[in-house]
C-alpha cells in the first residue's frame, strides 16, 4: 500500500460540531443525515442547520424525527428540517426515499447504524447489521448519485460521509460468508465486518465518482454513549467496559462525536480528496492487519482501505441489491 502524509486539520479530539462549523455559511447546501432522530446524527443535523444548510432527517421513527426537527428549529432559529422515513434494512423504503428526493444534493451523511446482540435477518435473509449499516447506505448512495452530481456542479463538489468505527479492526470482510450462513454467529464480528464495509465503500465510491465531483470519506466518531448500545449483550457491554478501562478510548460528548463527521463534510482539507478514514478530526494512520486494537485505538487497518477489496465489495453489493 502506497503511503502518504496523513491529512491533518486545526481541530482536535475535543473539538465540537459547532467549532468545526464556526464561520462556515452553508446557505444553498442541501444535506441528508441518516439516523438523525438521536445521538450523533441529531447533533450533526443540528449543526448543519445552524450553519444554514437545508437538512433532511432520514429516520425510521417519524415521531422521534419530528421532535428533533422542532428542537433544531427552536434552538437554532434555522428552518425546520424536513423529516422523511427511511428504514435502511427495507429495500422498498430506501427506494421510496430516493424516489421522493427532488433536486440537487450536496452532503449525504450516512450516519445510521444498528447493533444486535444476536442473529437477525432481513426479508432477503441478509444479516441485519451488514444489511443496514452497509447495504442500505450503499443503495441509498447509488439512488442519489445523480442528485449528488447536480449538487457537485452547483457547489464545486459534493461529499458523502460514511460512519465507520474502531470496531472495524476486529474483522475484515469474509466474502465467502457475508451473512453467517456457515460460521457461528458473533454479533461483534458481524458489526466489525459492517464497519470495515463502510470504510471500503468510501474507497471505491471515491474511485468511481471523484470525476463526477463526489468524494467519500469514512469517519470514526469515537466512543460516544448513544442509543446504539441499547441492544448490546452482556458480553458486548463487558467488552466495551474493558476497552474503556484499558484506556483504548475516552467517552466523548455527542457534540465531540459529531465533529469528525463534520470535518469530513465541510473542512476544506477534504473538499476534493476521498477514500480516507478519519479519526479525531484528522486522517488516521494505517496499521498492519495483524496489529492489536489495544495498541492502535486511533488507527485504520490496511484491510479497511484495500482497493481490491473495495472493488469486490462494490460488485458483490451491487449484485445483492439488484436481485
Amino acid at each position: 500500500m502506497t503511503s502518504h502524509l496523513a491529512i491533518t486539520t486545526s481541530f482536535s479530539p475535543a473539538s465540537t460540531a459547532d467549532e468545526v462549523l464556526h464561520g462556515i455559511d452553508l446557505g444553498g447546501f442541501r444535506a441528508i443525515v441518516t439516523g438523525s432522530s438521536s445521538g450523533i446524527g441529531a447533533e450533526t443535523a443540528r449543526a448543519l442547520a445552524a450553519a444554514g444548510a437545508e437538512v433532511t432527517l432520514a429516520v425510521r421513527n417519524i415521531e422521534a424525527g419530528n421532535t428533533v426537527a422542532e428542537e433544531i428549529r427552536r434552538s437554532t432559529g434555522a428552518s425546520r428540517p424536513r423529516v422523511v422515513r427511511l428504514d435502511l434494512a427495507d429495500r422498498r423504503a430506501v427506494s421510496d426515499f430516493v424516489d421522493d428526493w427532488n433536486g440537487p444534493l450536496h452532503l449525504l451523511i450516512n450516519n445510521a447504524g444498528v447493533v444486535t446482540s444476536g442473529l437477525q435477518r432481513t426479508a432477503e435473509g441478509w444479516e441485519l447489521q451488514f444489511a443496514t449499516n452497509h447495504l442500505g447506505h450503499f443503495s441509498l448512495a447509488l439512488g442519489l448519485h445523480d442528485s449528488l452530481v447536480r449538487g457537485a456542479a452547483e457547489q464545486d463538489g459534493a461529499r458523502i460521509v460514511s460512519l465507520s468505527s474502531t470496531a472495524h479492526m476486529r474483522a475484515d470482510i469474509l466474502f465467502d460468508d457475508l451473512h453467517f450462513a456457515h460460521r457461528p454467529y458473533d454479533p461483534q464480528i458481524a458489526y466489525a465486518q459492517s464497519k470495515t464495509a463502510n470504510s471500503l465503500f468510501a474507497v471505491e465510491a471515491t474511485r468511481r465518482w471523484a470525476s463526477d465531483g463526489i468524494v467519500t470519506n469514512a469517519v470514526n466518531p469515537g466512543g460516544v454513549a448513544t442509543g446504539l448500545q441499547r441492544n448490546f449483550s452482556p458480553t458486548q457491554k463487558e467488552s466495551l467496559d474493558a476497552a474503556e478501562a484499558a484506556g483504548l478510548f475516552e467517552y466523548k460528548t455527542v457534540a465531540q462525536g459529531a465533529a469528525t463527521s463534520l470535518v469530513a463534510a465541510v473542512a476544506p482539507e477534504f473538499a476534493h480528496t476521498g477514500g480516507h478514514y478519519l479519526d479525531d478530526c484528522r486522517e488516521a494512520y494505517t496499521v498492519p492487519n495483524d496489529a492489536e486494537l489495544a495498541d492502535h485505538p486511533h488507527g485504520v487497518k490496511e484491510w479497511a482501505l484495500d482497493p481490491a477489496a473495495a472493488r469486490l465489495l462494490w460488485a458483490v453489493s451491487a449484485d445483492l441489491v439488484r436481485n
